[in-house]
């Protein structure tokens, strides 16, 4: 009920200890003046695409990259906002519950008021439903008073959401005139962030007032492109769950004859099973990318982790722990396309009980070969997206099934000397996600809740806040805002039925890069977590002491800070500019053309489309 929403939660002494600890803000957000520095125009990073993402967003696509400066800083061209007057901003979550959403209303909400007491934040009740139905609360200080620093979603709730159809973008924009919203704040994932720019183009187009901004909380980790190096959410997934295997790794060690099969959430991408592999050292993990990128098989999939259960034995080891992500089921062709086969016939309402005998041979003779529990799990209608139910589907038990079954015919054929094999399963989903959210979630979150606050300042519209080089210190981190379409691509072929999205720019989830550092660390130590058992346990969410401030190993591996990367090229173009002036000297010159000349032409070869990778 709605009256549920927003009521003070009765907390526990470590919650209470929580709700009184305050995050701090960088340097270039202190203070009740907005400093702001627009610079060059952005473009898409798929050049190839770049056409069709102007044609759909022809007001927001083009927009120059943001960034929020201290008061110390010396830049010429920065605008200087120093009058506040009282705006009126709504904000509501969308998609799955993340931990540290309610810091990014805290955030908002403190920066409202700090630049003008009269701001007023209204938050909309059940996410989009509630939007479309203009059921807000207005967030105080009494309301946030028992949500600050604390996990879920429950201040405000959500629902199943999306802003997508005709419909659904006019009933938000009509909302939005009513209430005479000066900005709409949007936190959500890939999907929710998508439906934010389209909303922005929209009101654009139509002169509402309203400005839009995206934040990104997501627990999956994949909304990463070249502006986000996190999402708010991720590293306390990654924390509680690190926990939770370590100690599985711990008893699999004690009782040396079970091997742990762990199911993790993401659903595209693999980055919570990657970073969690990184921190807790599990004897094994099957990335879906891997999968994908090596065309393997089930049979492939089994026999791999058949060989490593022997290779152990072999050592006098009958134990382990290997982790498989949640979308890894659709990552496998053979079952893919199964899948593809059992949707299409639900979608034209042929009845669960009448789908094997409809298949197609070798489909059929896939499912006839599953077990029976995977075979009901497999019949579930699909989600919106037309991707499976992939909370539903118990690939971990498949696996162990399957593995059990082949290490037995091993074990009678001689093949296999170790001892029987026993196998545990679990899902780790739900413990993580309603989970206190870490120290680095709520700091994360809180400052980004202020950068939304000077993106509606400095009167931007359908810009994302944006946080770079985090891997340091807050007063370290650089602040800014990224157009949303900047960030889009183009899909120019897909698989199964979302024909629909096929030549429609949006943000598509970040796969987990096979030439990236934080595989590359994984390869490095993949024998070595196979065979020798360094299982490692990072412990429960620290608040205080020593392992407060521990940031995932992805982000501290993989050094983004693209911010500070541009506004060091800027630093040199400028510099450039101030050697190489009208009555400079031959030399200066002809060095200057040489080196430009250089860079131009490897710059060009680098970023033509033929060069660039595009999303599947």
């Amino acid at each position: 009920m709605d009256a549920d929403y927003g009521i003070p939660r009765e907390l526990s002494d470590l919650q209470k200890l929580r709700s009184r600890y305050h995050p701090e803000l960088p340097p270039c957000l202190q203070g009740t003046t907005v400093r702001v520095e627009l610079r060059d125009a952005t473009t898409a990073a798929d050049p190839s695409g770049e056409h069709t993402i102007k044609r759909f967003f022809p007001h927001t696509y083009g927009q120059p990259l943001a960034h929020f400066l201290r008061a110390t800083a010396k830049v010429p061209d920065a605008q200087i906002i120093t009058e506040h007057p009282a705006i009126r901003v709504g904000v509501l979550f969308c998609g799955r519950q993340s931990p540290g959403g309610h810091n990014v209303i805290w955030g908002l909400h403190d920066a409202l008021k700090i630049h003008n007491p009269k701001n007023i934040l209204l938050g909309f009740l059940g996410g989009s439903e509630g939007l479309f139905a203009q059921k807000t609360l207005e967030i105080t200080d009494d309301v946030l008073a028992t949500y600050k620093n604390q996990g879920g979603y429950d201040m405000l709730g959500r629902t199943k959401d999306q802003i997508r159809t005709t419909e659904q973008v006019n009933a938000a924009m009509a909302v939005c005139k009513a209430l005479k919203l000066d900005g709409l704040v949007i936190i959500g994932g890939v999907t929710s962030n998508t439906d934010a720019a389209h909303l922005a183009e929209k009101f654009a187009e139509t002169k509402c007032l309203t400005k839009v901004v995206g934040v990104p909380v997501t627990l999956n980790g994949d909304l990463k492109n070249q502006f986000v190096e996190a999402n708010v959410g991720f590293d306390t997934i990654c924390k509680v769950n690190s926990q939770l295997i370590s100690n599985v790794c711990t008893d699999a060690l004690s009782a040396e004859k079970y091997y742990y099969f762990i199911r993790l959430m993401g659903r595209k991408a693999s980055h919570v099973a990657l970073e969690c592999t990184l921190q807790s050292h599990p004897n094994m993990v099957i990335l879906g990318e891997e999968v994908a990128a090596s065309k393997l098989t089930i049979f492939d999939i089994t026999q791999q982790i058949c060989d490593a259960v022997q290779a152990r034995a072999e050592h006098d080891k009958n134990h382990g722990v290997i982790l498989l992500p949640e979308g890894l089921i659709e990552s496998i062709p053979e079952v893919y396309a199964l899948l593809q086969e059992i949707h299409g016939l639900l979608r034209q309402g042929v009845s669960a009980d009448k789908i094997s005998s409809q298949l197609s041979p070798w489909a059929s003779a896939l499912f006839e070969f599953l077990p029976h529990f995977i075979r009901k799990q497999l019949l579930l209608h699909p989600e919106s997206d037309d991707s499976a139910q992939l909370s539903q589907i118990e690939t971990e038990k498949l696996i162990a099934h399957l593995v059990e079954t082949e290490m037995n015919k091993r074990l009678k054929e001689g093949t296999y000397k170790g001892k029987k094999f026993n196998a545990i399963c679990h899902f780790f989903g739900y413990q993580a996600r309603g989970s206190l959210p870490s120290k680095f979630d709520c700091d994360y979150a809180y400052v980004l809740g202020h950068v939304c606050y000077h993106i509606l300042a400095a009167g931007l519209n359908g810009y994302m806040a944006t946080i770079t080089n985090l891997k340091n210190p807050a007063n370290k981190w650089h602040c800014g805002a990224a157009p949303i379409s900047a960030m889009m691509t183009v899909k120019r072929y897909g698989r199964g039925p979302g024909k629909a999205s096929i030549g429609v720019p949006a943000l598509h989830p970040a796969t987990v890069d096979l030439r990236g550092k934080s595989y590359e660390l994984l390869s490095q130590n993949a024998t070595k977590f196979l065979l020798d058992d360094v299982y490692r346990n990072p412990g429960p969410l620290q608040f205080d002491g020593p392992g407060a401030d521990a940031k995932a190993i992805s982000l501290c591996v993989e050094d983004q800070d693209y911010i500070g990367r541009i506004k060091k090229l800027q630093e040199y173009l400028d510099k450039v500019r101030t050697i190489v002036k009208p009555g400079c000297s031959q030399d200066v010159l002809k060095a200057a053309l040489s080196a430009m000349a250089s860079v131009t032409d490897i710059l060009s070869v680098i970023s033509s489309p033929s060069n660039v990778s595009t999303p599947f």
